[in-house]
């Protein structure tokens, strides 16, 4: 066996629109591709004893066992590495469940197709079920120091992967209630939200949490007189930066008991507590002046530890943390116990993991001793020995929730504490004898108030009930009737999937908003090119998404990013599928254009309920999406008689049609027109029938959005076919004797649109044709058959990029296909695109049409501007690049009503 491709997949795709984690591996059989497991010698057998817990998996027959039953039965090794790989990934604390595996048009080579929850650790266990089954083929058996090793680099990667337990809790509550988020690129921020609704934060620190707040905070005496000055209780204490200033400190605060700390240190690091002698206090002050230069000594107040979390001016949840310690079984020594304890699973290594293993060290040891215990101690049965001063979780502390408990005025004191200090989101630390007593009457005091403070204690306390505390988190930044989404627009379609893009964001602009749109051209934001390129995939998608001044978002969706990663959003609010034509096949294991449907389809699959598919009502493989979407439906057509409008119109639907000349809006009995094509210029004066379909597509998805029929009337009247606004999209330009049109069409039914407008040119027709070499010999060929239908005369070119066949193969089948027609046009064979397009300039004869299918429009449009230049040519009524654009001056004839 031979994995051929890995992809990782992160958005709604071909094989799942709710499953949008997946893995896809094209996986080639090879010798295997006829073998199927019953035919295996030793192999099921095999299987079954390395990993028996295969017996969970249900599998198409639905029950416990039903896996093993087709395995018994006999079924491929595509579907089985499938199982393997979910299976590996479940062992490894990461529960999969969705799978699906389809043999490929080549015999032998399957997609293999399986859910993850972290990619690295999907596409490890990918390979890692290959690995697995080719051994037990090959030996029989899998060993199992190979399979313990699987397992725990994939726990390895999923640790790597994690999130810590405060982020992983907003997170959590934020997928709960459908707000998208993502990992930003810089300092461990995720963002919450898309483009100007979102919010970023970064652990438990908000875009709305102050930086003077911060630093109140981090200057733990300069906050605690703060909190003095506002009649909060606070711990006596002084700042000190030397040695020599510790006795005076002391006696200053009252005498001993004291606690040493330092000035910026955290997680407990650097204190001691409970000092009562000289030499104590100076060991104390070393451990705390390591930590930071200034160090805090203050008067002790005993007490239990709580912690006390406002968020957003409200009491969330309390509490109790409890230092790390072991209880006493009458037989084990301390260290037999603190090393059971550590077998605690919830037990880890840093922050990330819900309690902290227990280490001893240098403050353990002098606990110990303040004890009477040695690490060799047996402690009697139900003795408790603490091995840490402090209770912080991140030293192996516990923690016990007492949020309900805690006193009325306690409450009071703590939101005042978090309001003068200034946190939206504040930890703070209180010790008390009884969280449930007044502290003023107990000697209670607030010894620090935290910026970004753990969550985990709350979330997984050691006893009492666990509390959603990102739960308050969310409704702070997304209050109840604050969207933290913005617009989307999906477009897609096999032509025309630009040009809509374009109009609707223009649109959409009208509006006053700030338009985020990508193209094949590029990523804009607003009027301004933010990345220059072929930008249709997800990762286009992100960066608008992603954007904070982005206020609606037009994005083009293209087959090929759909296939390699999924779409770039788990929702869209209005999806449009233009058409589906024969493009691409042979392609990504999309061998036909049903198919090609299906995957073009996701597009309006990924619609919400309550948003829209736009569908064309001519194309029936689009129109047939309506059955497959959860979205309302909406439809546009060149024809206003079309029977699909018709009902859909009589059900209350809503629809988009071009009649007497008109686009218009129709819904249920009513219709509204919103301008007559030969007054928008993108239809060339109304000649260019596949432009007013993009007219309509474009019109119907922002009116079912709510833009009002005055913006999108004012959009369809100043939006042009010119090359700033649409470059190579029906760029029609005057040179002087003869015009020139730039399209970006390359492929059949790309030149069938075009050829529909150049055919009713009066005079000759020069084509600079073309074909993408990764397309199949019919496809090109079929292109030189259109050619012939379309010009007088054919300059057949190739892109500079042959995409794998020998340079002049392209070409010679675009010229068989020109061979074939009844027409014989003449034809010339200039590979180079370049000159063949200086060619058709330098010799298109007066009134003739150069129709130029370029792979490179800005090139393209260069050499006309140089060829311009070189002519000069003086012309009025430029648009601003010295082109005269034909379609300000229809022809004379123009029937307004039919647009021919």
């Amino acid at each position: 066996m031979k994995i051929l491709k890995l992809q990782t997949l992160r958005g709604p795709n071909y094989w799942s629109i709710r499953r949008q984690k997946l893995i896809v591996m094209r996986l080639d059989l090879e010798t295997l591709a006829d073998s199927p497991s019953n035919q295996i010698p030793g192999f099921v057998d095999g299987l079954i004893r390395v990993l028996p817990s295969l017996y969970d998996h249900f599998c198409s027959l639905g029950h416990e066992g039903g896996f093993l039953t087709r395995l018994r039965e006999g079924t491929y090794l595509g579907h089985i590495i499938e199982h393997v790989a979910l299976e590996l990934q479940e062992l490894a604390g990461m529960p999969v469940g969705f799978g699906r595996t389809r043999e490929t048009g080549t015999p032998g080579i399957y997609q293999v197709v399986f859910e993850y929850q972290t990619d690295q650790a999907g596409r490890y266990a990918g390979r890692a079920a290959v690995r697995l089954c080719q051994s037990i083929i090959d030996t029989g058996t899998y060993p199992q120091h190979e399979l313990d090793q699987d397992i725990s680099d994939l726990r390895d990667l999923k640790a790597e992967a994690s999130l810590g337990p405060s982020t992983e809790a907003i997170v959590k509550e934020a997928e709960a209630r459908h707000i998208p988020w993502c990992e930003l690129s810089s300092r461990s921020i995720i963002q919450l939200g898309y483009g100007s609704k979102s919010h970023r934060m970064q652990a438990t620190l908000s875009d709305r949490t102050g930086i003077l707040a911060v630093e109140l905070a981090g200057d733990k005496e300069g906050a605690k007189q703060l909190l003095a000055d506002a009649g909060i209780p606070v711990p006596k204490g002084t700042t000190i930066r030397y040695l020599d200033e510790l006795e005076n400190a002391i006696a200053d605060i009252g005498g001993y008991p004291i606690v040493i700390k330092p000035l910026d240190g955290n997680h407990g690091r650097g204190i001691t507590i409970d000092i009562d002698t000289w030499d104590r206090a100076e060991e104390a002050y070393e451990i705390a002046s390591t930590v930071s230069k200034s160090v805090i000594v203050e008067r002790f107040y005993p007490g239990r530890d709580y912690r006390v979390l406002v968020i957003n001016g409200k009491i969330i949840a309390v509490a109790e943390r409890v230092p790390a310690h072991v209880l006493g079984d009458g037989h084990s020594t301390i260290q037999e116990l603190i090393d059971l304890t550590n077998t605690d699973p919830q037990r880890g290594d840093g922050h990330t993991n819900v309690l902290t293993r227990i280490e001893v060290n240098h403050d353990t040891w002098e606990l110990l001793d303040r004890q009477g215990f040695s690490l060799d101690t047996v402690l009697k049965d139900g003795e408790i020995c603490y091995l840490r001063a402090t209770a912080n979780l991140s030293t192996g502390g516990i923690a016990v929730d007492r949020t309900d408990e805690i006193h009325p005025q306690n409450s009071w004191i703590c939101q005042r504490a978090a309001q003068v200090i200034g946190l939206d989101i504040a930890g703070i630390d209180v010790v008390c004898p009884d969280i449930s007593k007044p502290m003023p009457e107990v000697g209670g005091v607030i010894v620090e108030v935290n910026a970004a403070p753990g969550f985990r204690m709350h979330t997984n306390p050691s006893k009492g009930i666990a509390r959603n505390v990102a739960e308050p988190v969310l409704n702070m930044l997304f209050p109840p009737g604050v969207s933290p989404r913005i617009p989307i627009f999906s477009i897609t379609g096999t032509n025309g999937k630009t040009t809509t893009t374009r109009l609707v964001a223009h649109i959409c602009k009208q509006t006053g908003q700030n338009v985020g749109y990508t193209t094949t051209d590029g990523i804009y934001i607003g009027d301004y090119l933010v990345e220059k390129g072929d930008t249709t995939g997800p990762q286009s998608a992100h960066l608008i998404l992603r954007d904070p001044t982005v206020d609606i978002a037009v994005l083009e969706t293209a087959r090929g990013g759909i296939l390699r990663s999924g779409l770039g959003f788990d929702h869209c609010d209005v999806g449009v599928v233009l058409n589906v034509q024969a493009d691409h096949l042979g392609l990504g294991d999309i061998d036909t254009i049903e198919q090609l449907a299906d995957l073009k389809a996701v597009v309006v699959e990924s619609a919400w309920p309550n948003g829209y598919a736009v569908l064309n009502a001519d194309d029936p493989l689009v129109a047939g999406m309506a059955r497959q979407v959860k979205a309302q439906v909406a439809y546009f057509s060149m024809d206003a008689n079309s029977p699909v409008i018709k009902q859909h119109i009589q059900q209350g639907g809503l629809a988009a049609v071009y009649e007497n000349g008109y686009l218009s809006i129709l819904k249920g009995d009513w219709t509204l027109r919103i301008e007559q094509a030969v007054n928008v210029p993108v239809t060339l004066g109304g000649r260019a029938n596949f432009m007013i379909a993009n007219a309509l597509a474009a019109s119907l998805a922002t009116f079912a959005q709510g833009i009002a029929i005055e913006h999108i009337r004012a959009a369809l009247t100043t939006f042009r076919t010119s090359v700033e606004q649409t470059p190579g999209r029906m760029n029609l330009l005057e040179l002087g004797s003869f015009s020139a049109l730039v399209d970006y069409a390359h492929n059949p039914a790309g030149y069938a649109a075009v050829g529909e407008f150049v055919q009713k040119w009066p005079g000759q027709r020069i084509g600079v044709v073309g074909g993408p070499g990764d397309r199949r010999d019919q496809d090109l060929e079929q292109l030189g058959e259109l050619s012939a239908s379309i010009f007088n005369w054919i300059i057949i070119k190739e892109d500079d990029d042959p995409r794998g066949r020998p340079r002049g193969d392209a070409a010679h089948w675009i010229q068989r296909g020109v061979s074939h027609h009844a027409v014989q046009p003449d034809c010339t064979i200039i590979h180079d695109e370049v000159e063949a397009i200086n060619h058709a300039l330098s010799q298109a004869p007066e009134g003739s049409l150069v129709v130029i299918l370029p792979a490179d429009v800005t090139r393209t449009i260069r050499l006309i501007e140089e060829h311009r230049q070189r002519q000069g040519n003086s012309l009025n009524g430029t648009n601003g690049n010295g082109y005269y654009l034909a379609e300000a001056a229809p022809s004379p004839d123009l029937n307004p009503a039919t647009g021919v």
